[in-house]
């Protein structure tokens, strides 16, 4: 099968952290966005980054850069949207997007979630973790998108729906489900208490000596 492309969602604001690009905070030497493409691209056939404003923020990064496609920054649709444009240009047929601050993606991503659509009719697959309790947990931002709804997507931005669960429930969308007892791949940044956490993580991973 062949392996999709990826869309790194990172218009995130910082507004927490005393605003600025989220996905350029630095995680243990390197930008939370350096660390998510690094885990992305082995698994992927190209990526891309969705961000609004100016490009030349990110150039340093090497991804193009591809803006929302609708006025008024209708949130992370719009991102999802613009990745599907640009894939179904690419002639994939499928894309993945994964949110710009979530630097502990697993390395099994993007297999697990184009396994799990296979398997289910090659629909919109979510990514999913299960916590020590058993606890189920989406993460709807993170997933397998065909591109053939991409005009779907574009008339329920247009008729002002906002919600990545809505549109991916109307489309029955399935679950690929990963082990966060120990810790959650997900974990997502958006405080300066989850930074740290980020930073004792990070500070786990690096190789001894």
């Amino acid at each position: 099968m062949t392996r999709p492309p990826a869309i790194i969602l990172a218009g995130g604001r910082a507004t927490r952290m005393g605003g600025g690009d989220k996905g350029l905070l630095d995680l243990d030497g390197r930008s939370l966005l350096a660390r998510i493409i690094d885990r992305l691209a082995p698994q992927c056939d190209g990526l891309a980054l969705n961000a609004n404003g100016d490009p030349a923020r990110l150039a340093g990064l090497g991804l193009p850069v591809l803006a929302d496609g609708l006025p008024g920054l209708p949130g992370p649709l719009a991102g999802i949207l613009a990745g599907m444009d640009w894939a179904a240009a690419r002639g994939a047929d499928r894309v993945v997007s994964v949110a710009g601050d979530t630097p502990f993606l697993p390395a099994d991503l993007v297999a697990r979630l184009a396994a799990q659509g296979a398997a289910q009719g090659n629909g919109i697959v979510l990514a999913a973790s299960r916590d020590g309790t058993g606890q189920v947990f989406d993460h709807p931002v993170c997933g397998l998108w065909p591109v053939a709804l991409r005009h779907d997507l574009l008339a329920f931005l247009q008729s002002g729906e906002r919600r990545v669960r809505r549109f991916a429930e109307l489309h029955a969308a399935a679950r690929a489900v990963w082990d966060a007892a120990a810790a959650d791949p997900f974990f997502n940044i958006n405080t300066p208490a989850d930074l740290d956490r980020a930073r004792f993580l990070a500070a786990q991973e690096r190789p001894p000596g």
